[in-house]
């Protein structure tokens, strides 16, 4: 009779196994900082400063957190460039799901515009779901996304990439050279910044998209189809 009860008890507990959410686990996640420690911070959705112009649901600590392989790969990185006298500044990493639909909740509320002249200024807000501007799944859930720039070590000033974080126009596209910009030969220059950035998050694993500069995934993440939504504390 014993031998039955803790037989019942193992199949109840690989029961409850099975049902357990995935996306609710991070046990393979890192704080960021505790990889690299001399990276600069600058968490926008914990703040009010970013697109929506209020914290974004699931950011409770100002902190990034990436899956253990990205962080190692991104240690890398940050390894490679400071040996040049830069610095990486994360806007970004890991982004709980919820995160995600709150942004669309934010686009389908078409009369909210109060970060429109700060972030897309030339884009109508009813148009950022058909410009690609925001999508109902992010990379940065699966844990292995992150959005950057590089910090001159020396003067403590961002690099000229351009174009803000976050901006949504073309100006943030990795590929773009026109405008105004264009004439006086500044964006051959912006362009050597940002190869700087790219050559070495290429190197390490790290793939790009064709609308954002800031923006890296590692090619080998572990865990491609799952998206997280537990939050960031």
């Amino acid at each position: 009779m014993k031998k039955l009860f803790f037989i019942l008890i193992a199949v109840l507990l690989a029961g409850c196994a099975r049902q357990k959410d995935p996306t609710m686990e991070r046990s393979d996640f890192v704080v960021l900082t505790d990889v690299i420690p001399d990276a600069i911070l600058e968490i926008r959705y914990y703040s009010s400063y970013n697109f929506v112009g209020a914290r974004i649901d699931g950011y409770e600590a100002p902190i990034a957190l990436m899956t253990r392989q990205a962080a190692d790969s991104l240690k890398v990185v940050s390894d490679e460039l400071k040996a040049q006298g830069y610095r990486l500044k994360i806007w970004d990493a890991y982004r709980p799901q919820r995160a995600v639909n709150h942004f669309i909740r934010w686009a389908e509320n078409l009369p909210d515009t109060a970060m429109k002249s700060i972030f897309y200024p030339m884009v109508d807000k009813s148009l950022l779901f058909e410009q690609g501007y925001i999508y109902a799944r992010s990379s940065h859930s699966r844990g292995s996304t992150v959005d950057l720039t590089l910090i001159d070590a020396a003067t403590g000033k961002e690099l000229d990439m351009g174009s803000p974080f976050d901006w949504f126009g073309e100006e943030s596209h990795p590929d773009y050279m026109g405008g105004p910009l264009k004439e006086d030969g500044k964006w051959g220059r912006i362009h050597k910044n940002r190869h700087i950035l790219w050559d070495a998050m290429l190197r390490h694993g790290f793939t790009m998209i064709d609308s954002e500069w800031w923006h890296f995934t590692l090619a080998n993440e572990p865990y491609p189809d799952t998206y997280f939504d537990f939050p960031i504390r």
